[in-house]
């Protein structure tokens, strides 16, 4: 048997909550995860944001800001090589999510805005960009697409288990020794953040100490809830516009907030009637998991013991990078990197675009 070649892969994530930029370096042969290498973060200033925000949407690739985008990516990915002593020589390959600015499958349309050839140039590395568009074009959801990486994290577990990632919008990955399934659950983080955003000018509901001083308006809850989506058959995905929430511009921000919280923690705890077989552990990953309120709320919902990420040896803030520079890896070997049972594309499928240095 021919020995797997070893990978030094480096990920880059900028998800829907429009908080910033994660990158992380892991080893990886495109099937296990080796070792994990160094992590960094860092936010978008409120100008950038404001410029992203306003794209949403649009299906039109806005070129000036997919460049600057690129150069935001490019100047964290050399910060980190600062800090932790790497160099561009040292890593095989980039896995370059860009920004979600688009999603829609049922047209067969997603985009995702980062220039991969200019990444490749800024910082001298092969680059795997575009990662959806293949899986969309083949009639799948084009979402989620990390969990054949939860998936490789979990091999070792003996038991079903669920991750459940809550940032812009939350997902759950089904994970048990013959069975891999995803799906999009509901809204996560990102109409908590606007409405705290735009009611206070604060970015997001720090620890869930709002949501915790307000009271839940079951009414709207109950409206919330009623949405042909939650009784769907995965899988199944959804844009971070995919809800309208006007319902809450009478309520306190307080009660909003708490309304939200609820939406989001009951979509979830729906998702288990679609599970194959029962699960005991949920383990959170995403921004979701520092809302102390959500969190709590979860448990009371899904009935079930509900760990953060780390809790298992995981960094919940560096996973969604991890993701992107293990399915870059995958790209360059032809594996695939969504399945019927993630997506709902027809068959196991590869995608993104290569840009090699």
């Amino acid at each position: 048997m021919t020995e797997r070649r070893i990978y030094n892969a480096l990920g880059l994530m900028s998800g829907t909550s429009l908080d910033g930029i994660d990158v992380a370096v892991i080893k990886t042969d495109g099937f296990s995860v080796i070792s994990f290498g160094p992590f960094e973060s860092r936010s978008y200033s409120s100008e950038f944001r404001v410029r992203l925000r306003a794209e949403l949407g649009n299906k039109i690739l806005p070129q000036a800001l997919e460049e600057d985008l690129t150069w935001l990516h490019a100047d964290l990915v050399k910060s980190l090589f600062a800090t932790s002593g790497l160099s561009s020589s040292e890593i095989d390959v980039i896995g370059f999510h860009g920004h979600t600015i688009h999603h829609e499958p049922k047209s067969r349309f997603t985009l995702q805005i980062g220039d991969g050839a200019l990444l490749s140039e800024l910082l001298g590395c092969t680059v795997v960009n575009n990662f959806r568009s293949a899986d969309v074009a083949a009639g799948g959801e084009g979402a989620p697409f990390a969990p054949v990486y939860h998936q490789a994290l979990a091999s070792d577990f003996g038991e079903p288990v669920a991750v459940i990632n809550i940032g812009g919008v939350a997902n759950v990955s089904f994970i048990s020794q013959d069975c891999l399934m995803a799906f999009d659950t509901g809204p996560g983080n990102a109409p908590i953040d606007d409405i705290v955003k735009q009611r206070t000018g604060s970015d997001f509901d720090e620890g869930g100490a709002l949501a915790r001083q307000g009271k839940i308006d079951n009414n709207i809850l109950v409206n919330l809830l009623d949405h042909p989506y939650f009784v769907q058959t995965p899988p199944k995905s959804l844009d971070r516009n995919g809800f309208d929430f006007s319902w809450t511009n009478e309520l306190s921000v307080e009660d909003a907030a708490a309304t939200l919280v609820a939406f989001t923690t009951e979509a979830i705890a729906r998702s288990i009637q679609f599970f194959p077989e029962p699960v005991q552990r949920f383990l959170m990953t995403g921004g979701g998991r520092h809302n102390y309120f959500m969190m709590s709320e979860l448990e009371r919902r899904v009935g079930g013991c509900v760990l953060p990420v780390e809790s298992v040896g995981w960094n919940g803030d560096a996973i969604e990078a991890q993701a992107f520079a293990f399915l870059a890896v995958r790209s360059l070997l032809n594996l695939p990197l969504s399945f019927p049972s993630t997506t709902g594309v027809s068959q196991e499928l590869t995608g993104g675009d290569i840009h090699p240095h």
